[in-house]
């Protein structure tokens, strides 16, 4: 914890390289990924502040979409969208990822409730190897399905059909750093 105490003292000293950032945010894209540490979207995306609007959830679940009783997620989506205009939407999975695992090999989770439950959400089950460690087609699989639920929510649809909003599905490698996005042409995921 220390040394991440010692930047945030030192991180402040600089105040002109954040000033402008004060008067307010115009990200063109929202990124949707998994909590895990592992994966640091601005690190991927060489992005700065302000040009990302991020979302994180364990697995990267966009969960189905209820008016009469929204998540924190939804309005996340939704702020991103009509408010902010985002153009684009990255839902981007990775290798390695101890939800979409649990999912593929059927983990018992009963010891860990709201994990459990959280999870529930992702249904259907990923395809995937139970055996394979990077549980790459799992993700991958997952992934898609977190597309098609965010074309389930009505900011999204209406922005699709007018053009002024694209998805895009994205898988990341963990161990090697490779991202790769979901062409529809060869439905498969491909280097960017």
């Amino acid at each position: 914890m220390q040394p991440l105490i010692d930047n945030a003292r030192t991180f402040g000293q600089r105040p002109e390289e954040f000033a402008k950032l004060a008067e307010g945010q115009s990200p063109q894209v929202l990124f949707i990924t998994c909590s895990d540490s592992r994966v640091v979207p601005a690190l991927i995306t060489g992005a700065r502040p302000g040009e990302l609007f991020e979302l994180r959830t364990a697995g990267n679940i966009v969960p189905p979409y209820a008016s009469e009783h929204p998540t924190s997620e939804a309005a996340t989506i939704e702020y991103a969208v009509e408010v902010l205009g985002v153009r684009d939407v990255v839902v981007c999975g990775h290798s390695h990822c101890g939800a979409v695992g649990a999912l593929v090999r059927g983990d018992d989770l009963d010891a860990v409730p709201a994990v459990r439950d959280w999870l529930a959400r992702a249904t259907p089950r990923p395809a995937g190897a139970p055996e394979d460690p990077a549980v790459a087609e799992g993700v991958q699989s997952h992934v898609l399905t977190q597309i098609l639920r965010l074309r389930s929510y009505p900011c999204v649809a209406r922005k699709l059909g007018q053009g002024q909003l694209a998805l895009h599905a994205w898988y990341y490698e963990v161990h090697t750093g490779a991202v790769r996005e979901h062409r529809p042409r060869t439905d498969r995921f491909e280097a960017l």
